[in-house]
């Protein structure tokens, strides 16, 4: 039996035709959900000269991509944070002592349970009122961190459970310890199924650096917001938006090409493997094999 019939039917000639006729369907009801959006814009002068002609200046070109470095910068930093707090966690949440493990798991569901926008506004808010004015960058790198982060930790954990426990056994009856089972056996393999999911939440990561906008950080969608708000070329909002969309769009595609080319690199790795041990000939007529 093959395996993909053992976690369902394998569909007949009936179901195949329907599912079929639902495909086209639905991608004719897409294709007419994006004509009459078209439509839409085209009727309410979306798409008139004067809305989009601010897009030749160089000024306008260099306010985009100021936006966009401003995005790609604290979506860098936040990235490289949420990994480390999300495998420092893990570790923690994995471990045998109730010491690390209990705060671990506090600290992990206490900020998957906080909206991420709240902890934006406690990053830069509560030191305000104090008194300790904090960098607008560091207060969404803080709220990026600490939720996604949180989300990281729990990928992590589920991916290096989800690796057959009889791994571990066999690293710890040749005498390896904790520590080198986790790095050496569990997490080579459980990277390969974990890859797809953090990359999944990189991308959430990244898009949700349009948050920024809430505390006047100058990301790029607050960029693309005081564009669209020019009366001189008739509040091109529309335009503007589209052409964000379109940056935010390629740059998560390019971030999934990245991961399913990494995942397909990885999977042609040569797995580690004992070498055969070559026939030796034997001593004279003594029929002894020589050490």
């Amino acid at each position: 039996m093959s395996s993909s019939s053992v976690l369902y039917d394998i569909p007949g000639p009936k179901a195949r035709r329907r599912n079929r006729i639902l495909g086209i369907v639905s991608i004719a009801a897409i294709v007419a959900l994006i004509v009459f959006v078209v439509y839409k814009f085209n009727q309410t002068g979306q798409f008139e000269a004067r809305k989009w002609e601010q897009f030749q200046y160089t000024a306008v070109q260099r306010e985009l991509l100021n936006g966009l470095w401003a995005t790609l910068k604290v979506a860098a930093v936040a990235t490289v944070l949420a990994l480390l707090f999300g495998a420092f966690f893990a570790s923690a949440r994995l471990s045998d002592k109730v010491l690390f493990r209990a705060p671990a798991t506090f600290v992990v569901e206490l900020f998957r349970a906080i909206p991420l926008l709240i902890l934006i506004f406690f990053g830069y808010y509560v030191p305000l009122q104090y008194g300790w004015p904090i960098d607008k960058f560091w207060a969404l790198v803080i709220g990026l961190t600490l939720y996604n982060g949180s989300v990281l930790a729990e990928i992590f954990r589920a991916g290096i459970n989800a690796v057959p426990y009889g791994q571990s056994e066999g690293a710890y009856a040749i005498g390896m310890r904790k520590n080198q089972v986790l790095r050496l056996i569990l997490l080579p393999q459980a990277f390969r199924s974990m890859l797809p999911a953090i990359v999944s939440q990189l991308v959430v990561l990244l898009k949700d650096t349009a948050l920024g906008f809430i505390i006047t950080y100058p990301e790029l969608l607050f960029v693309g917001k005081q564009i669209g708000g020019r009366l001189a070329f008739g509040l091109p909002y529309v335009p503007t938006y589209l052409i964000v969309a379109a940056i935010y769009i390629s740059i998560c595609g390019l971030l999934s090409v990245l991961a399913w080319w990494l995942q397909k690199r990885l999977t042609r790795l040569p797995r580690t493997a004992a070498k055969p041990v070559a026939a030796t000939q034997t001593d004279g007529g003594t029929g002894a094999t020589p050490l």
